[in-house]
């Protein structure tokens, strides 16, 4: 009976639909919990070993370091000490907590349960008496961090309150899940009673709504643990209430106030048609309403989140299944606004835009929405984390100046901790179910055991996906019986890249998927995307899919200015890129032929074994005089887009120009190009500094740059060293500032230091240091001869600061 349990709580974990004995509403298709499905897979088998024998570990280690952990010891009185760090620290223990639950599930560890026993005493100690749990009000409540708010609940647009518990009622639901155990789970129930008593319709309740959104998830796994309705009214009501004015004051952001989307609060949830604003908390916001729309059966809801998925789809979906392209908010850019040097397409927001797949999937029972799901899995996803397991991307842009790198943690170290709790939950995702109709979603090999109304399926997959599309199915009722197998046939082998015009490929393919049962060719119809075969079933059967993998070329909608003329590749679902170290130092430089065709081959030896692709390019490089193009015949390598920065910082591309005119020649070397540059203290791309480019105005976010943040009110440096000893007479540069909005402003003052015989030295300037908005800021130096000069920069207080460019003459 136990076991039993277990397994129905696994299922819900995954937002799945198992009913309770009170026959709830719930989705029309029921996912296969993870704990029902074993991995046996050459390709995602050592991924979540590597998660659980590294990436769990790491994690807890660095909320250990980070002093997340301890916040907790302090708040519950077991030692002394202040609170560090930011007011959402606590969520990151929650989702590590999360990760490890689902893969003790899988993999009983008697230490880390024992690890996961003691935390959780400390979490318990650190609730207050009435529920509620917020480490830096209970260790500090006189000296709070920045946008805490005074009181409880008082500054919901940004304290992450409800955020953080949101993700604890999750971590509470697996741990149950995984142990029997209720430790966390009453914990979770005690704070949750807490927030349905503070916040409703009621006259002495409150009507605000988290400005992160994340609770409503946590809220739906607690009612579907707990059956107690009163968690899912609550999940809806913050909900209905978000873009409510006559419920709170509508969130805004910005100096000016003019930021009205950040948070998804500009209107009510079911009036949204356009996904915008801050791209995590957008997509943790779907999959609330998808949750609300399946267990209310709300067709408000059901409509509007089908008609933001058509936007992201349509719109603003990158071809690695990234989504939020701006850096500025972390969020979603206007309609077809797709840059790929400067795409943001945060981790975190990969990881929210699967959850949402998901349920759409469950929601609708259509292929299309697994296809975005299985494209973001293989690229947009699997490039924030390394190999190793040890290194993380927060942003994943599809261009590099080879500034970019995985980095071992961040302040806001929310993308390592999204990651460690995604992993695990992974078999979750190959097969669902409803009364008769099982469907295959994920081609990994795997062995499950399915229950279905007429009995237990036993099913196991062998495969090498994604490197070929063979893929051998052995299905096995428990009785030979009648229902329908449901074969997921990717877009990309029906010549649809994505399920919208946003990309098509350069010339269709006139290869069919192959489906063979028992050894014999089947025909097939595809409804909603699946091959469904209805027969009877007996132990034995075997189905054989042959999904051919040609390497495509990938067209973008002309209304995606970036990539006009310009062409991507992938083969399957795999979406490759090029890196300076295969081809010439260089990739930005490149420009491919349109009829350009592609071998592949397996190299095991490289980044833990990868399909390479090769072929021809050309590289483009202006003369020393800039008016005449270089143009050299060279050997073309590509890796998949996963697997990029993992052998030094250097450039990438995933859009190749095939024509001139949207190629970009590497620009004659300069003072400032050539030299070697460091600052003290590095966030976004220190590349940006010397990289030709020139800025637009201040304000520009099609370009990469150079901050500081979040350093405010410093003193920083940035500093080239040359070759050699060089003369500079002439200073230029270009700083950033994103006013009003964000958080940078050019800088207080500044001042040009150079090294003279071991000591840095202030230079003669001809009139005072000018400090210039949109536009380069220029002064005339005396001349000096030096190997190293620093620019020394006094930021604003209250802000930071950052470089577009600086040159040198």
């Amino acid at each position: 009976m136990k076991k039993l349990l277990l397994l129905l709580l696994a299922t819900i974990l995954m937002g799945a639909c198992s009913n309770n004995d009170n026959k709830m509403k719930d989705y029309p298709v029921e996912p296969v919990a993870f704990t029902n499905v074993k991995f046996t897979d050459g390709f995602w088998l050592p991924r979540l070993d590597t998660n659980r024998n590294v990436t769990i570990p790491y994690d807890f280690t660095k909320c250990e370091e980070t002093h997340r952990i301890d916040n907790f010891a302090i708040a519950g009185g077991l030692k002394e000490g202040s609170f560090v760090g930011i007011r959402y620290n606590d969520s990151d223990v929650y989702k590590v907590i999360e990760g490890a639950s689902y893969s003790l599930n899988i993999h009983p560890d008697p230490q880390l349960e024992k690890y996961l026993d003691d935390l959780i005493a400390k979490i318990a100690a650190a609730q207050e008496d009435d529920g509620y749990l917020y480490t830096c009000r209970t260790i500090n409540p006189d000296s709070l961090p920045r946008h805490t708010g005074e009181t409880k609940w008082c500054q919901l647009k940004d304290s992450h309150e409800l955020y953080n518990i949101g993700h604890m009622y999750e971590a509470a639901v697996a741990f149950y899940q995984a142990t029997g155990k209720k430790t966390l789970l009453d914990v979770a129930i005690k704070s949750a009673d807490l927030v349905d008593k503070t916040f409703g319709p009621g006259k002495d309740q409150l009507h605000g709504v988290p400005g992160h959104q994340e609770i409503e998830i946590g809220l739906v796994k607690l009612y579907r643990v707990t059956g107690d309705e009163k968690y899912l009214k609550l999940a809806k009501y913050f909900l209905d209430q978000r873009g409510n004015a006559d419920g709170h004051k509508l969130y805004v952001y910005g100096e000016d106030g003019n930021n009205k989307v950040y948070t998804q609060d500009h209107k009510p949830v079911v009036e949204q048609s356009e996904a915008i604003g801050h791209a995590v908390r957008a997509a943790y916001m779907y999959s609330g309403m998808a949750d609300i729309a399946a267990l209310t059966d709300d067709k408000n809801y059901n409509n509007a989140v089908a008609g933001l998925w058509n936007n992201v789809a349509s719109k603003k979906l990158y071809i690695t299944g990234g989504i939020g392209s701006k850096h500025a908010g972390e969020a979603f850019g206007n309609n077809y606004d797709l840059p790929n040097l400067t795409a943001y397409n945060e981790t975190c927001a990969a990881i929210a835009n699967m959850l949402w797949n998901q349920r759409m999937f469950l929601l609708n029972g259509e292929a299309k929405y697994i296809d975005v799901l299985e494209r973001t899995l293989y690229n947009g996803f699997l490039s924030g984390v390394s190999i190793n397991g040890d290194r993380f991307f927060y942003p994943n842009p599809l261009e590099s100046d080879g500034s970019h790198q995985r980095k071992p943690w961040f302040s806001c170290s929310c993308c390592p901790t999204n990651v460690v709790r995604f992993l695990p939950s992974l078999p979750g995702y190959v097969y669902a179910h409803t009364d008769d109709d099982l469907f295959v979603n994920l081609y990994v090999g795997s062995e499950a055991n399915i229950n279905m109304d007429f009995g237990e399926i036993n099913i196991s997959q062998t495969t090498n996906y994604p490197w070929d599309g063979n893929v051998k199915i052995n299905i096995g009722p428990e009785t030979k019986s009648k229902f329908t197998v449901s074969l997921r046939i990717p877009g990309w082998a029906q010549n649809k890249p994505v399920p919208s015009d946003l990309y098509h490929y350069m010339n269709e393919s006139d290869e069919e998927t192959i489906i063979k049962i028992n050894n014999r060719e089947t025909k097939y119809d595809i409804i909603n995307g699946y091959a469904k075969i209805n027969r009877q079933w007996e132990k034995g059967d075997i189905i054989e899919i042959n999904f051919p993998m040609p390497v495509r070329k990938v067209i973008a909608n002309e209304n995606v200015i970036e990539d006009r003329n310009k062409f991507s590749i992938e083969r399957g679902p795999i979406v490759y890129c090029a890196e300076w170290v295969d081809n010439g130092g260089k990739t930005r430089n490149l420009l491919l032929d349109k009829n350009a065709e592609f071998t592949y081959e397996f190299k095991e030896n490289l980044i833990n074994g990868v399909n390479v692709l090769k072929g021809k390019s050309k590289s483009l490089s202006l003369n020393k005089s800039g008016n005449a193009t270089i143009v050299k015949d060279q050997n073309f390598v590509a890796i998949p887009y996963y697997a990029w920065a993992h052998r030094g910082n250097g450039e990438m591309t995933v859009w190749f120009p095939y024509k001139k005119s949207a190629a970009t020649p590497t620009l004659p070397p300069t003072i400032a190009s050539q030299s070697k540059v460091s600052a003290s203290y590095i966030h976004d791309q220190i590349a940006a500094v010397n990289d030709q480019i020139n800025p637009q105005n201040s304000n520009d976010h099609d370009i990469s740059r150079l901050t500081f943040w979040d350093h405010k009110g410093t003193t920083e440096w940035v500093q080239y060293d040359f070759d050699q000893e060089t003369t500079i007479s002439n200073i230029h540069i270009y700083w950033f500032d994103d006013g009003p909005d964000g958080g940078c402003r050019i800088p207080e003052t500044w001042k040009v230091t150079y090294l003279k015989n071991g000591k840095w030295k202030e230079v003669s300037t001809h009139g005072k240091y000018p400090v210039l908005k949109d536009e380069f800021t220029t002064i005339e130096i005396s001349n000096v001869k030096t190997k190293s000069m620093k620019l020394e920069i006094k930021l604003q207080e209250n802000f930071s600061g950052g470089i577009l460019e600086w040159k040198l003459d």
